[in-house]
């Protein structure tokens, strides 16, 4: 197995930002949108406040890279793409309940699609540190 902390080494180092800019980005939304509006689309902003975590969580295991922070990260971001796909599908099928955009809505669509990408480079990224191929 490769050193645990490869993960926050090289382009690790840009994925861990790119985490934490969605992570504060998807924070401040979830908060204004429950504080706000959570009437107008409780659905959509509760999953935007999931969204939030998942992000936080991401961040903070790949820059502690540990063993389990490894582990950590990658169930996070299994569950953030599973998320993205999932979320992105409902919200074309179910529009209504997505009156306001959320991080995951329509794939990431509002944020230029990096929310559908960035789980599949932060996957690739711990298999290519992980020592193991």
């Amino acid at each position: 197995m490769a050193d645990a902390s490869a993960t926050r080494h090289g382009p690790g180092r840009i994925l861990i930002a790119v985490y934490g800019l969605f992570a504060l980005s998807a924070t401040g939304r979830a908060a204004v949108q429950i504080a706000t509006q959570f009437s107008d689309a409780p659905i959509a902003y509760i999953l935007s406040a999931v969204a939030a975590v998942i992000y936080c969580a991401a961040t903070f295991a790949l820059a502690k890279a540990t063993i389990i922070s490894r582990k950590v990260a990658t169930v996070a971001i299994i569950i953030e793409l599973i998320g993205v796909v999932g979320i992105g599908a409902f919200s074309y099928t179910t529009p209504e309940d997505f009156p306001d955009a959320t991080v995951w809505s329509h794939f990431g669509q509002g944020y230029g699609y990096v929310p559908l990408v960035l789980p599949i480079l932060g996957l690739l990224w711990l298999r290519r540190t992980s020592g193991t191929r």
